[in-house]
């Protein structure tokens, strides 16, 4: 349960950021998006899996958020490299360095949410 709903509020962070936008007929964007979309979903899938390891039982806020950090590396790029794409395809003639901060930006907030989510659903101190 607590993994389904960590998924459904990592999946509306970025839901509304891609799908807002105008989609043009390219088959290009088209696929662009697609790919996107599904970096999002594997990268957060696979940091739902790491939210609900057992060994995070008992770890600090600090310690699970570097944990996270570094979890799911090729997962992470995959994401950040396919939302670089659609963005490159759906806005062309911004700076590809504005593009890559976004691409950073949105990993960067996929990883404080599962983080969130950690804080706010672990047992009490006893």
């Amino acid at each position: 349960m607590r993994m389904l709903m960590v998924g459904a509020a990592l999946v509306m962070m970025t839901s509304a950021a891609m799908t807002s936008s105008v989609m043009a007929d390219d088959d290009d964007a088209k696929g662009a998006q697609k790919l996107a979309q599904q970096g999002r979903d594997d990268y957060w899938h696979c940091l739902a899996r790491e939210y609900s390891r057992d060994s995070n039982q008992g770890m600090t806020e600090q310690d699970f958020g570097r944990s996270v950090a570094g979890a799911c590396p090729s997962e992470r790029q995959y994401y950040r490299v396919a939302l670089l794409d659609y963005l490159t395809t759906q806005y062309p003639n911004i700076d590809a360095g504005a593009h890559l901060a976004t691409a950073n930006r949105a990993v960067e907030s996929a990883q404080k949410d599962i983080v969130t989510a950690f804080v706010k659903h672990r047992p009490p101190a006893k």
